[in-house]
Formats: C-alpha cells, structure tokens, sequence
C-alpha cells in the first residue's frame, strides 16, 4: 500500500463512538454535550500528521478545525454549457445525466467518506451541471450526503428557474425538505450558451443573471422559510481579470455570501484551452479583491491548505465596513485564534440545534474559565475594528468569505503524484513542491474501489479522462429499446 498522504486505505476506518445506545445516559449525555467527539479529535490528528512540515504552521486550519472538503466526481459529468477553459475531459459531455446512477454514487462516495474521514466535513455536489438532474433525484443526492455527516453544496452555472428550485426544495406534499441549501453559482464571460446571452463579451453584461440567482433564493427564504447559503465563482484568465474587481462588488452588492475565484489551469479539455493561463497569479486576483472591498484584505492569520493553492480570508460587513475576523499584526488575536483551535477546532454548529450548540460552548467555558476572558477581549476588538459596539448594533454582522483557488496545470500533476503513489518524494524542487502541495489539499474525492481519497488536482488531471470514457460506455446519450433508437439525454 502506498504511503502517499490521502491516500487513504480500508486499515483506516474511523475511530470507533465512544458512547453507543447500550452505554448509561449520563455518559450518553456527556458524549453528546462535548464540543468535539473523540472520532473528529483521532481524524483531525491522523490528517494533521499526514501534512508535510511545511504546512503544519499555527494558522493552519487543516487538522485543527476539520479535515478539508469533499467533493463527487463521475456522478453527472455533463454539461451544457460550453467553457474555454473546461476542466472536464473530452468525452464528459458525452455522458447521459441519469438520477439513479448518481444518487447511487454518491451514497457511495460519501459512505466511503464518512468512514475514513470521519463524521462530519463540508462536500460539493460536483460534476458536470448539477441543475440537469431531475429536481427529486438532486434533492436525493443532498439527503443522501447529509445522512452520511456532510454538509452539501450544489455546484451550477445557475441557468435554471424558480420552478426548478422550488421542486428541489419541496416534497410532494409541497412541504420543505431542507431546512437549509447551499448553492455555488458559476458566472464569468468565458462561460457559452447560457440562456438569453449565449456569448457575453464582458463580466457586467452577466451582472443582471448574477441578481437573477440570489432573488431566486430570496424568494425561496421568503415563501418557505428555507436558509440559503450563496457562492459566486469565477474562472480568470487574462482576458477578465481586470473585471474582477467589478464582480467582486457585483456578487457582494447582490447578496453572495463568498466570493470565489479561480485562475485557469491547463487541465481537462485541451479543445478549449486558450492563452497563456500562466500570467494570472494568487496576488494578481487578490490585488482586485481588495480594490473591490477599499481596503487591504489580510489572509496569514487562517491558512486552509497549501498557501501555493488557497488564499481565504474570512470576515464581516458590518454596514460599509468590511472586519477581518483575526488581524494577522495583532498578537492578541493570534492567541485566541489558538485558544479556539485547542479547545473548539472541530466543533459541528451550521447543522446542530442552537441550544445543543450553547451547551457545548459553555462546558468549555466552565472547564477553561480564562476562555471567557479571551473571548470577551476578541470580541471588544471586532467591534472597535467595525466602528464599535454601536455601529454592531446598528447594521448587524453579515459575514463574508473571499477565496482564491489555484489549480495545477496537468502536466506538472503527473509526474508528482506518480511518485507519490509509490511512497517516493521527488528529489527535483520542482516536483517536490508539487508533492508538498498535493499532499496538503483541502478538496478531496473517494474512491472507495480503490480503497483511497485522491486530491482534486489528480482527479481532474489523471482519473477524469478515462472515467468519462467508461461512462460513456456505461451511460450513452443514445440507448436502444423495444422502440428502436431513442434519445434519452
């Protein structure tokens, strides 16, 4: 079995529930009210080790608040819309959309998660165009990710109705499935055949679709009382990145919660790889970025991942005023940054009842009085960064997530991770930062057949291709019947 981190194998199941349903109430009790269980602790400190020297820093979230995200892979490859660049390979849009192969799929992938990865991580419903699904099937991949402890996404170019969202959202008793969805809508000049401006030749002419998406989810809220979650991202290459700036306060201004982008790499199908996707750098987008938002954007203090590959910096308006949550220059917040690591990294909120939520954070408190000392200071100093207590009260705290992904190219993929797959690390710089990098990644995908998590990076760039091309075998666009030819996509 190889070594390579992330490459994880049947001999590592997840720890063991310290409290089952035999055991007395008060230890049931006590297993459920502890701000991290036993099995999150073990797979954390397990991925932390598995982090090369030179990403286990003290701002690193990887392995002391969660493990990393997840994302699917091979369980509706298509799309249709079409992309210069596209990281899907040649021969995904030749593979029918089918509900039942996906909900199969991704059950499980996500079951395979849930037992190496333990019990709780955030994952993307991924593939080709999530929105081509049958409302019922794409509201049964949800389920079936949250039956399995994670937190889903669905990833779309966002060319889709109400009526659409609505049937997602709703049963057929028209009562809400979901108390929650999360969306990641993708919207940039580079996209093809979206529906009223097939070819948009500039980001703001995509401005009123941008709008269009989060109203859709508004009303959504409104109607049925449903909580949304919004994403924007953007793919960059030369020709838009002098726009970013302006999407930037668009998505903001239209009510996104993250903002997310991501420079071109030369992965997938080479059929619609144009330029030089190398000019666009990490600091050339977040230098926009911070244009859009007036003022410098600090991301050292939190880092997810490899600093080569992420850049995140999270925060808040409050009103016109956007506050980082950790000023990397202030030694006091690096200090509670690491308190909350050592005694809350790791702890479940976004799908847990409030109540069960402050128990949790008070058991801490009275195990660890000086926490609340600490806390209170952190909080005085968010408040005087936003303009003080009043302006808080006065405009509330709307949070906002910047983020920049930087993919590898293909080619350089290859050769790193072949060596890896044999527990070899490279002796050429080159490669070895390339190992270091895929050894850090925040965005995994199963492969339970394989009995392994690979990086996204070696999904899109080695596994995509000749999946797809099973799956067009598997799932052809055109089937034959007892009525002939038919086409079924």
């Amino acid at each position: 079995m190889s070594t390579t981190p992330l490459n994880v194998g049947p001999d590592r199941a997840s720890t063991p529930s310290t409290a089952g349903s035999g055991a007395p109430w008060w230890r049931r009790l006590d297993t459920l009210t502890r701000a991290v269980d036993a099995e999150t602790r073990a797979v954390m400190r397990r991925r932390w080790e598995e982090l090369p020297l030179v990403n286990r820093t003290p701002n690193q979230i990887i392995g002391r608040n969660g493990v990393g995200c997840e994302g699917t892979h091979g369980v509706f490859p298509r799309c249709n819309l079409t992309c210069k660049p596209c990281y899907h390979s040649a021969d995904a849009n030749k593979v029918r959309t089918d509900g039942s192969h996906t909900v199969r799929e991704v059950v499980r992938q996500m079951a395979f998660f849930r037992s190496v990865r333990g019990p709780r991580s955030h994952a993307q419903l991924i593939g080709g165009e999530v929105s081509l699904l049958e409302p019922d099937d794409h509201a049964a991949a949800l389920l079936a990710m949250r039956a399995e402890g994670r937190e889903p996404m669905s990833m779309t170019h966002g060319d889709f109705d109400y009526e659409y969202l609505e049937k997602l959202a709703l049963d057929a008793d028209g009562r809400p499935r979901f108390d929650r969805l999360s969306f990641a809508g993708h919207f940039d000049s580079l996209m093809r055949g979206r529906r009223g401006i097939p070819r948009p030749r500039s980001e703001s002419d995509l401005d009123p679709y941008r709008r269009r998406f989060v109203d859709m989810f508004r009303r959504l809220r409104r109607e049925h009382g449903i909580d949304v979650f919004l994403a924007h991202n953007m793919t960059v290459t030369p020709s838009n990145v002098d726009e970013v700036a302006h999407v930037t306060s668009t998505a903001l201004d239209a009510g996104f919660d993250l903002v997310s982008f991501q420079p071109a790499a030369f992965v997938g199908d080479d059929r619609r790889w144009e330029g030089d996707f190398r000019e666009i750098g990490i600091d050339d987008v977040w230098e926009r970025v911070e244009q859009a938002v007036g003022a410098p954007v600090p991301y050292t203090a939190l880092q997810f991942g490899d600093p080569r590959c992420n850049r995140t910096s999270w925060g808040a308006y409050v009103g016109p005023v956007w506050v980082p949550v950790l000023d990397p220059d202030d030694p006091r917040d690096l200090a509670a940054r690491d308190v909350f690591f050592e005694h809350l990294g790791g702890m479940r909120v976004t799908d847990q009842p409030p109540l069960l939520s402050a128990v949790r954070v008070l058991r801490v408190l009275a195990a660890h009085p000086s926490t609340v000392v600490t806390g209170a200071a952190y909080a005085h100093r968010f408040a005087a960064r936003a303009g003080g207590l009043r302006q808080v009260l006065r405009h509330g705290v709307r949070g906002t997530t910047f983020v920049v992904h930087a993919f590898m190219d293909a080619d350089v993929v290859k050769p790193a991770w072949d060596l890896l797959d044999q527990g070899v690390w490279s002796t050429d710089p080159e490669i070895y930062a390339v190992q270091e990098r895929l050894s850090s990644c925040v965005y995994a995908m199963a492969h339970p057949e394989l009995g392994r998590t690979v990086p996204a990076c070696v999904q899109h760039s080695i596994l995509d291709p000749q999946e797809n091309v099973d799956l067009r075998r598997e799932l052809p666009l055109v089937t034959l019947d007892m009525m002939g030819l038919r086409q079924s996509a």
